[in-house]
Parts: C-alpha cells; structure tokens; sequence
C-alpha cells in the first residue's frame, strides 16, 4: 500500500510537472510582450511627432504583438490542444454513434417532407410494410396494415409504426397518388386449356357494368390529375388484357377505375359476378361436337 501511495504521488507530480512547463512559458510569454510593448510605446511617442502617424504606430504595433503572441500561445500549448482536440472528436464520434437512428430518422423525416412521397390518408408500401397512413412525425410514420399480401386490399387490425430511417435507403409505393380515384389491377390465373376467350369477355362485360355510373366522371378526374401534375395518365375504360408468365398458363389482367376506398368491394363484386354464372372448365371434344351439332 506504502508503494501505491508512493505511485499515485509520482504520477500526480510528473503531471503537474507536465502542466508546470506551458504555464511558466506562457507567464514570460506574456511579460515579454508586456515589456515590449512598454518600450515600443514609449520609442513612439519620442520619435514621431505627428498625432496621426503616432496613432497608426500605436495600432500597428498592438496588432502584430497581440499576433505574435497569439502564436506563441499555439506552439506552447500545442500538445495540450491536440490532445484536447482528439478528446473532442471522439466525444463526436461516440455521440454520433450512439444516436445514428435518430440522425437517421430525422433525415429521413427530411427526405420524405422534400419529396413529398405521401401524404395522411394515402396507401403506401415500403419493403414487406404496407397500409393506409394515419400518422407522421420527425421519428416515425404510422400505417393501418393491409394485407394479407400485395393484393389484398383489406385491413388486418394492426398498427405499424415505421421508423423514418427507412425513408432514406428503401423506395416508396404510393398506391394512392391519385386520391378521389384509381386504376384498381387484380389477376385471374387459368391454364392454357380453359376457355379463357370466354372469361376474358365476361370480365370485362361485369367490369364495365360495374363501372359505368361513375366512369365518365373518373375519366374528367383522370384528365385534371394530367393537367395538374404534367403527366399522362392510362385512359380510365376498364379492359382486360392477357399475361403469360409461363408455359401452359394464361393470366387474364383486369383494370378498371374506381373510388379510392372501394377497391377490395369491387374487385369481389366483379369476380363474384362472374363467376357466380360461368363456368370456364375446358372444353372437350365431346362439347365442342354437341356444340356444333346444336
């Protein structure tokens, strides 16, 4: 313990020792630009008589001392000062660190206020999250989950908080940029041998019935959004167009104008029509003779 004591004291004194120095190079630093200035002062006010060239002296004189001393102070102390500057930089670095998701969130409040992506009430998906927006804030963004999947348009009953860092590195889907109405897509799948001639028919005699009381007034929407935002927008008459993702199979695409929050109710009221009086099955050579018999 005796030679603990001892330690504790020779460390205490080399660092005062260490201290001891710059302090007493600054105390004479300062007399000699004192003394210098006291003399320099008193040359000047024998030497120069004119009051105008006197003062410019007197200036002149105080500003290159106040220089001279000002960079002896730095290489005095130029240790400490490093010293004391690395200190400051990894307190930065340690701040900077410790709130990188906040920074982060902030700027991505930032990034999505600039681009103005969305707004309240709007749907959009970002990454696997996806719903209607009822809430923002610098930290996060809150949504109404819809789902399940990408095309479904129900409500699950759960609430995600977003965090606005997302905003910054992930893109955005607003399924709602038109507001009053959109351009609702869903997909019906059949295989090659199904009679899908005849479903495309009747997809898109429903979806135009369906339409019809509100589609000239989406088309007038449709036509304001264009002038508006400088774009063209994709004409508002339903149709139905064919995909094949692969062989042997043959999607039907159907697109049609309707209210923003009327998607899901449509798109069954189309599919429940149609299918509710249809049959789509393939079509046998034993039907396609009783047909042509008929």
């Amino acid at each position: 313990m005796y030679t603990d004591t001892l330690t504790n004291l020779f460390n205490e004194f080399q660092f005062s020792e260490q201290l001891l120095r710059p302090i007493i190079a600054t105390l004479i630093l300062v007399t000699a630009i004192v003394i210098i200035r006291a003399i320099l002062s008193k040359f000047i006010r024998k030497s120069v008589r004119s009051t105008d060239l006197r003062r410019r002296w007197f200036v002149q004189t105080r500003n290159a001392l106040l220089l001279l001393m000002v960079i002896g102070l730095m290489l005095i102390w130029a240790e400490e000062l490093r010293t004391l500057a690395l200190g400051i930089v990894a307190i930065a670095v340690a701040f900077v660190v410790a709130t990188k998701e906040l920074i982060m969130c902030l700027t991505g409040s930032l990034v999505k206020s600039g681009g103005s992506a969305f707004s309240i009430g709007d749907r959009i998906q970002i990454k696997e999250f996806r719903g209607d927006v009822i809430d923002q804030n610098l930290l996060t963004t809150t949504i109404l989950e819809v789902g399940p999947g990408k095309h479904s348009h129900q409500r699950t009953g759960r609430m995600i908080a977003i965090p606005n860092s997302l905003f910054v590195s992930e893109p955005v889907v607003n399924e709602s940029y038109t507001h009053d109405f959109v351009l609702h897509v869903f997909t019906v799948p059949f295989k090659r041998e199904d009679n899908w001639h005849a479903a495309q028919s009747a997809l898109l005699e429903s979806a135009n019935r369906h339409c019809a009381d509100y589609v000239e007034q989406a088309r007038r929407y449709m036509q304001r959004m264009s002038d508006h935002r400088g774009i063209d927008v994709p004409s508002a008459d339903p149709r139905v167009t064919i995909s094949v993702p692969a062989a042997g199979e043959i999607h039907l695409i159907i697109r049609f104008p309707c209210k923003s929050g009327m998607r899901s109710f449509m798109e069954q009221s189309i599919l429940n029509d149609v299918f509710q009086h249809n049959d789509f099955t393939p079509i046998t050579k034993q039907s396609k003779t009783e047909l042509a018999e008929q």
